[in-house]
C-alpha cells in the first residue's frame, strides 16, 4: 500500500509526516479542508482493499496514520501460528505436474509470505537469513 499512496501522492497523511494545519485564518480553511478530503480519501481506499469485518473495525479512527497504525498492529506482528502453517507447506510441497518456473514461482510466493511475518530484529540479521534460505532450498 505504501508505493499506491506516494503513486497518489498521500504518504505523508499516511505516515503521519503531514498533519492537519492549524486554523488560525481563513487561507488556512482550504488547507484544512484539503487535508480532510485527503484523509476520507485514504481511509476509503483502505476500507475498499480489506475484508467487511476489518473494515468495520476501522471506522472508530480518525486519520488515515490511526488506521494504517492499527492494520500494522493486527498484521505486522510475529503470528507463530502462520509461520508455522507456511514451513509446513515449504516442507510438503511437490512440484508434481508443474514446470521448473511455475514451481519456483509458486515456492517464492510462500518464501515472500514468511518472510513478511518474521521479526525486524531477525530480518536484519544476515546470518538467519543467509541460514532461512539454505532451509528453504533443502
Amino acid at each position: 500500500m505504501r508505493n499506491f499512496f506516494k503513486g497518489k501522492g498521500t504518504w505523508g497523511y499516511v505516515s503521519g509526516t503531514y498533519m492537519i494545519p492549524k486554523n488560525t485564518g481563513k487561507e488556512d480553511v482550504v488547507l484544512i479542508d484539503t487535508w480532510e478530503a485527503n484523509k476520507s480519501k485514504i481511509i476509503t481506499y483502505i476500507n475498499n482493499s480489506v475484508k467487511h469485518s476489518i473494515g468495520t473495525q476501522l471506522a472508530k479512527y480518525e486519520t488515515s496514520n490511526e488506521v494504517c497504525d492499527h492494520l500494522q498492529r493486527l498484521f505486522g506482528q510475529s503470528n507463530f501460528a502462520k509461520q508455522y502453517q507456511l514451513e509446513n507447506d515449504i516442507r510438503a510441497f511437490h512440484q508434481k505436474n508443474m514446470n521448473i518456473q511455475e514451481f519456483y514461482s509458486a515456492m517464492t510466493n510462500i518464501w515472500d509470505q514468511l518472510a513478511l511475518i518474521k521479526s525486524t530484529e531477525l530480518k536484519a540479521c544476515d546470518a538467519y537469513i543467509d541460514s532461512r534460505e539454505q532451509q528453504w532450498l533443502v
